[in-house]
């Protein structure tokens, strides 16, 4: 892993600032920064600025890497910066693409929340490559509901943890830490050497991701040089040596370079921590366990505030609930109060009607009694007094009823009034329920918080060699194996995701958008083949001894 990264640190561009200064661009996975060096600067002075300003200690995992003339090469600690420079591509999977963006927006926003990561926030984002962009008929908010769905399946992951899951699916990606040499056989037939921390690769000019066969570094046996010949002896006495020649002297010193760097990273993996290694791993745990311990004190108060916040809310949702009914109580009590005084005024009028009435009624019994008393002395007279007697009956009789009736709507209306107080008194009563009931709803307490032996390089003049022991090969080729099936049972998972995407968008493809590199990709996987560099690594089977073909 930690070679991988090594890998992946350049310079990006290289100007003059000043007669005594000039300026480096660094380019790392997640961060660009440039720093002021001055002339007389050697590789190392650069390289210990880098290493200071990120923060790393463990230095002889990493190095600057830069491209001249089409040859990729490291940053030599003891030559001045100004005479070396760089630039890098590596073919990536769409699907890897999306899940590779997806822990990327995870380490710089953290976990995903529908209110504050909303609909187009990934807009002015450039996390996937263009060739994939235009390989396929989507829009960029399909492109970002894709990656948003995934970054939401990251919630909980922690920066570092986010950056280490992006380095591990990069780190399969066929042509990621590879560097690429151009040479020729016996037979002058062009070829390409492919150096990485697994081994040695021979490929194809046309085809980078998959090599035609591979030297791990534990199975090879011896590696040489002499002017532009190279010479790689396997393991294996059965199989032939495979020597190989490159154009210029400069090319294989590069070389030699490289296989010395990957094979010690190789090796130092596999012996024991030196007592530095074993106290920054310690310091690394405690500093993990502390990370988590912070994550969940922090889980816990957010939790404890999402609690208190939605208590919170529940009270003001019944304060005012209980505001409202004490509204309502009031308006109620208000009308109560008037409909009152309208029946008590009503009630009144009522009884003076029933008086004036009454009154009238004895006015027209007296007017009767009257009539009755005087005498009329002729017949006609007399008829005439008996018609107005007779009328002044029914008069009275009319009346006395009129008057009996309104006696009893003013009872009735005595009675409503009598209601509508008994009303009044218990919306009062009511409205002071209401006003006494505590404000606060008991609360729940809040949730508790929770080494074998290296072998050795020997080199003299122009020529490298190394050689391990049968028994140091075949323990490293046991763990190496342990390793290869501990890795797959740990990635199948993660095939499972690309698969699934790769599945959902070749639908959308645009297949004549497809470059050579798609192509390859795809062909490999329809063979059964899949990302992970640790299937590449073909390990020669030879009866007899026999000689390689390329």
């Amino acid at each position: 892993m930690a070679g991988a990264i090594a890998s992946r640190m350049s310079f990006s561009s290289l100007k003059r600032k000043q007669p005594k200064t000039f300026t480096v661009r660094i380019v790392t996975m997640d961060a660009e920064m440039e720093f002021n060096c001055e002339m007389k600067w050697k590789g190392k002075d650069l390289f210990d600025l880098v290493c200071r300003t990120l923060g790393l200690r463990e230095t002889w995992f990493f190095g600057l890497q830069y491209t001249i003339k089409d040859t990729v090469a490291w940053l030599k600690m003891d030559k001045k910066v100004k005479k070396q420079i760089l630039d890098e591509k590596i073919y990536c999977p769409p699907e890897a693409s999306v899940l590779l963006a997806s822990y990327a927006v995870q380490a710089k926003y953290g976990d995903y929340d529908p209110s504050v990561h909303k609909r187009g926030f990934l807009a002015q984002e450039e996390l996937l490559p263009k060739r994939v962009i235009n390989l396929y008929q989507m829009t960029p908010e399909m492109w970002e509901e894709r990656i948003t769905a995934w970054y939401a399946e990251h919630r909980g992951r922690a920066r570092d943890e986010a950056e280490m899951e992006y380095l591990k699916i990069a780190q399969d990606l066929e042509m990621y830490g590879v560097n690429y040499f151009t040479i020729r056989n016996k037979k002058g037939t062009e070829l390409l050497l492919g150096v990485d921390a697994l081994g040695l690769h021979i490929y194809d000019p046309e085809n980078r991701l998959t090599p035609k066969i591979s030297f791990p570094w534990n199975e090879i046996r011896n590696i040489s040089y002499s002017d532009k010949e190279f010479t790689i002896k396997p393991l294996d006495k059965k199989i032939d040596v495979f020597k190989f020649n490159s154009s210029k002297l400069r090319v294989n010193k590069l070389i030699l370079q490289l296989c010395i760097g990957n094979h010690d990273l190789f090796m130092r993996r596999r012996k024991a921590d030196s007592l530095e290694v074993q106290q920054m791993k310690a310091q690394a745990r405690e500093e993990k366990a502390r990370k988590q311990m912070e994550r969940q004190r922090l889980a816990r108060e957010k939790q404890m505030r999402e609690e208190a916040e939605r208590t919170r809310d529940e009270l003001e949702r019944r304060l005012l609930q209980m505001k409202e009914e004490a509204t309502m109580a009031n308006e109620a009590l208000m009308r109560s109060e008037e409909t009152a005084d309208l029946l008590a005024e009503k009630a009144q009028i009522t009884e003076e009607e029933a008086k004036l009435l009454a009154q009238k009624a004895a006015e027209a019994e007296q007017e009767m009694q009257r009539i009755k008393a005087t005498a009329i002395r002729t017949e006609e007279e007399k008829r005439l007094m008996e018609q107005k007697v007779l009328e002044a009956e029914v008069l009275a009789l009319k009346m006395a009823e009129e008057s009996e009736r309104r006696a009893k709507e003013a009872d009735q209306l005595k009675q409503d009034l009598q209601e509508a107080r008994e009303a009044e008194r218990r919306a009062k009563q009511k409205l002071l329920e209401i006003t006494t009931k505590p404000t606060y709803p008991p609360m729940n307490p809040l949730p508790a918080p929770l080494p074998p032996d290296i072998p050795s390089f020997n080199l003299i003049g122009d020529s490298l060699s190394f050689d391990f022991k049968d028994t140091d090969m075949k323990r490293l080729s046991m763990e190496i194996e342990k390793e290869k099936v501990e890795y797959m049972e740990k990635s199948k998972h993660l095939q499972e995701q690309l698969n699934e995407l790769k599945t959902e968008i070749e639908a959308l493809k645009l297949k004549e958008r497809e470059t050579a590199l798609d192509i390859l990709h795809n062909e490999n996987s329809d063979q059964g083949g899949t990302s992970s560099k640790h299937n590449t690594i073909k390990k020669p089977q030879a009866q007899g001894r026999r000689p390689i073909c390329i």
